[in-house]
């Protein structure tokens, strides 16, 4: 065993974290379940999500025999929500394939939806105490502060020399102690800002800390400027107070999920409405701007409540009380913009 993994492994003992959720009663299924709900996503926002997860669904078995709605709508305001569909498809090539039983090899894993390298080396390091490595944002930054690494973390280069370094790593013994350890070592100590060396069990042959670099290791891509995505939203509102809601389709960002009708231009709002409903009167009510930030862009939407005198029923879509939405999923901004309805 090497004196970085029996340094780390020592130190978990007792700095180590041992009581989020998915660690108790630690199985494959929870570890794949955490493993994807923290990817973009912190510990204190994934954890109410996970608990209600697997309360819902608490194997592979329950997962698959629900349907896509039930899922997005446990998954509504997590964002990323491509995660979650692949969750679902994941979960019922598991239960078809390999008997409901999540699979304990690298390539079996990797095969599946959503699932890549790093996150089936978490799998089969904490789930099945099996020695593979992984290469989450923690350990590229651990590891790259520690070996001193300076390409950016996105080049194939750097990855293909990360992931080099942390297989070498490896100990033969006591893997799923050292994964979460590594883990741990990154989301506590060393941290993307403000990291506290002084407590890290590693610190005396890190190359970023004995030469100053850790404030610029990793090295940061030059971040550009997001692109400003304007669009109109039609909120149809029935005679009784209900919202019509309209499934997008499967692919894209907010695929699957619940919205409003949308047009990247006012009059073509109008048109679509004119069209649909069959109607030439319109009485729109603009609603606040609303504002979003995506990984590529920014959002920022106009709603329109347009008052109509019947409420039929259109083809994938579905009229919804305002006041009870939690059975829909639905993205962050769809829900801001009902609640300024159920306020106003």
């Amino acid at each position: 065993m090497s004196k970085f993994s029996t340094r780390l492994i020592r130190w978990h003992k007792t700095n180590g974290r041992k009581d989020l959720p998915w660690q108790k009663k630690r199985t494959p299924y929870k570890v794949w379940i955490s493993e994807i709900m923290l990817q973009q996503t912190q510990v204190s926002t994934a954890t109410p999500y996970f608990k209600r997860f697997i309360k819902e669904f608490p194997n592979v078995k329950k997962l698959a025999e629900t349907n896509l709605d039930h899922v997005l709508s446990h998954w509504s305001g997590l964002g990323y929500y491509a995660r979650a569909r692949n969750i679902y498809e994941a979960a019922k090539i598991i239960s078809s394939k390999h008997k409901g039983k999540v699979p304990n090899s690298l390539e079996e894993l990797i095969s599946l939806p959503g699932i890549g390298k790093s996150t089936a080396g978490a799998i089969l390091a904490l789930g099945y105490k099996k020695k593979a490595a992984i290469l989450d944002g923690n350990v590229k930054r651990v590891l790259a502060r520690h070996r001193k690494i300076e390409g950016e973390l996105s080049l194939p280069s750097t990855t293909k020399n990360l992931w080099q370094i942390s297989e070498k790593l490896l100990p033969n013994d006591q893997i799923d102690v050292y994964t979460q350890s590594i883990m741990d070592l990154g989301a506590t100590v060393c941290t993307k800002s403000n990291p506290t060396c002084e407590h890290c069990p590693v610190n005396q042959d890190c190359l970023a800390l004995t030469q100053g670099l850790v404030e610029t290791l990793p090295t940061k891509s030059k971040s550009k400027p997001k692109p400003i995505k304007k669009v109109f939203w039609l909120i149809p509102q029935g005679p009784e107070g209900d919202l019509l809601l309209e499934k997008r389709n499967k692919k894209g960002l907010w695929g699957g999920l619940w919205s409003f009708i949308e047009s990247e231009e006012k009059e073509a709002l109008e048109d679509e409405f004119h069209s649909r409903f069959k109607t030439k009167y319109l009485n729109l009510k603009r609603l606040n701007k609303v504002k979003h930030n995506f990984s590529h862009y920014k959002l920022e939407a106009i709603p329109y409540l347009a008052e109509l005198k019947t409420q039929k029923k259109y083809k994938n879509s579905v009229w919804v009380n305002p006041k009870n939405v939690e059975s829909l999923g639905l993205p962050t901004p769809i829900k801001r913009t009902i609640e300024q309805i159920t306020t106003s």
